[in-house]
This record gives structure tokens, sequence and C-alpha cells, in this order.
């Protein structure tokens, strides 16, 4: 895959950090600021970055999971109006991920249409991937964070007193049992399907894809009966599984291997995703024509770039979920 080697961009480097002995392991993100209320650090003493409505800019693709989490933390926040959105395309070509027309990203830097270009106007001598999302301080002219984790739970708070929002999607009363599900769904979910179909040996392709299946088969044992993850309340753990189930079908079942089931064989499961595709701004935030283009583009997995005809989804079908207590978002006082 094309990367940055010292603020160079090379069209046929390979982030070798990412392939050990036929195995993907992803490559840490880089940069790691943290937007607060009054610019104070971070939680874990990360430099901060005081929020400010239309200082900052957020660079997706909707064929990226770990950017459609931002995408709809930015839509649940009601974040529309303070934080504008670049969309990518979905294909990643030579050059990385580009913008079909030049993207404003503030007077420092100006119009860009290679993502590439903001990696090394932040750092001249950046080395690695050039992944998305992106959080660009228009202002300074700098990334500040390209961590979807971090980003999700800045948005949670940072603008809170610009928009009056109060839902909360990572309160303290539920935190434990959140990260202990985001540890699982992350490592077997989340970047298991990635180990399943970038696997260049078959024992290590078998052990991504069955434990992606061992966590699915947890999850519908236990979305039987919870209505969202972490119990009543819809938190950031049902945002981080939900961006790699609206996929599941469409792409990591056929490009990526992850076929002994569909999603659409988990009836919990497959209710789940469609209550949450059908909230308010998140049907908005998923793109099934350009995430399939995207995944099937990717030339060492489906050499003919051929993009398949189906499956067919319908996600605006009832879901069944109203059967189980929930009580939405939690609400800070």
């Amino acid at each position: 895959m094309p990367q940055l080697v010292n603020g160079k961009w090379v069209s046929d480097a390979v982030a070798a950090s990412e392939m050990k002995d036929g195995a993907f392991h992803r490559e840490p993100t880089k940069f790691r600021d943290w937007l607060t209320p009054d610019g104070a650090p971070g939680p874990e003493g990360q430099p901060g970055v005081r929020a400010e409505p239309g200082r900052f800019q957020l660079l997706v693709s909707y064929l990226c999971p770990w950017a459609s989490r931002t995408l709809m933390m930015r839509s649940l926040k009601g974040l529309a109006e303070i934080i504008p959105v670049s969309i990518a395309e979905p294909g990643i070509g030579e050059n990385g991920w580009e913008f079909a027309a030049p993207q404003d990203t503030g007077a420092k830097v100006g119009p860009i249409t290679l993502l590439h270009q903001l990696y090394t106007d932040s750092d001249p001598s950046y080395t690695g991937k050039v992944s998305v999302p992106v959080l660009w301080d228009r202002a300074a002219g700098r990334i500040v964070n390209n961590e979807s984790s971090d980003i999700i739970r800045m948005l949670n708070t940072a603008f809170d007193g610009f928009t009056g929002d109060r839902q909360d999607f990572f309160p303290a009363q539920l935190r434990p049992a959140i990260d202990e599900w985001n540890a699982l769904i992350y490592d077997t979910l989340n970047n298991g399907v990635y180990r399943a179909g970038f696997a260049k040996r078959q024992s290590v392709y078998e052990d991504a894809a069955r434990g992606v299946f061992t966590t699915l088969d947890r999850l519908e044992a236990h979305l039987a009966d919870s209505r969202y993850i972490a119990g009543e309340y819809f938190t950031e753990a049902d945002i981080r599984a939900f961006v790699t189930l609206i996929r599941f079908d469409a792409a990591y079942h056929g490009a990526f291997k992850c076929n002994i089931r569909r999603l659409a064989d988990y009836p919990a499961l497959s209710g789940y995703v469609r209550e949450i595709y059908q909230w308010q701004g998140i049907r908005e935030t998923v793109r099934i024509d350009q995430i399939k283009t995207g995944y099937y583009s990717i030339a060492h997995i489906n050499p003919t770039r051929i993009v398949p005809l189906g499956p067919a989804q319908d996600f605006e079908t009832p879901h069944g979920r109203d059967r189980l207590p929930g009580k939405g978002v939690w609400q800070r006082a």
C-alpha cells in the first residue's frame, strides 16, 4: 500500500510494519492531541487544543469503518454546523486517499486533493500510512488527531458548551463495561475482519476468521436479551460495533472471506443493526455502494476489481428491538 517515507510519497511502498509472518498488524496512529472545552490537557495528559466552532474539519471516507465512527458521533451530537466534513473517494489508488474536487482546509494550507498533503504539512518528515479519519485544525494548519477512538470521545464532550447537547456516549458509570466490550470487539471484530482479509497464510486466516465468528456468536447471544451492548443505554461501544456489522455482508463476507455465516443469519444482530441504522442521522453516514466499491477495489484481494451486484439488503424493515428495555442515551446532568 502506498505511504509516506520521510515526507515523500512512495506509491509502490509497502507498510512492512503492518505485515509480520503473513499476519496483518495495524500500524499505530501518530497524531494524538486532544480537543477540550478550555484547551486543558487530555485525559491521559495529551496536549490540549481548545474546542472552537468552525475551527476544525473532519476528513473521512464512507468506505472506512474507523472514519464512520466519527461521522456517527458528529451526527448524534449535533455537530454538523460546527465541524465541516470532506469526503474522500472510496477507492485507494496509487495516490492514496483522494478527493474528487479540491477541499478547502483553511488559509494556512489552502485547497488539497490528496490527503497525504495534510500529513506532510503537519510533519514534513512523516513516515507511515496515510489514513482516515483526520481531525484537522484549519486555523493552525495541522492534524490534531487521526485516531478514531480518540476523536469520538472528544466529540462526545468538547463542544457541549456550544451546542447544549448533554448526551453522553461514554458515561462514567458504564465505562468498565464499555471498555471491556470495546477491547473484545476491536481485537476480534473491527480489526479481526482485516486480519482475515489481509492474511497471507492459511493458518493465520483461519485463526482470524474463527475469532470473528466466535465474537459474532457471543454478540448474538448477548443482544438477544440486551437492547444495547452495555445494557439499556446506547454508548460508544454500539458505535464501534455497528460500523463493522453494517459492512459485514456487503464487504467482509465476500472480499475478506469471512464467510462461515452472513450477518443476515443472526436474527438479534440483524435487528440490532437495523435499529441503529434507522436512528435519526445514522443512515446518512452509511453508503453501501461506496463501501463495496472501496473494498472490492483492493487489488491484492480482488485483482479483477469487479464489484459484485449483491447482496440485496434492506435496513429499513422493522427491527423488532422495542420488546427489549432501552433508555436511549445517557444524559449528563
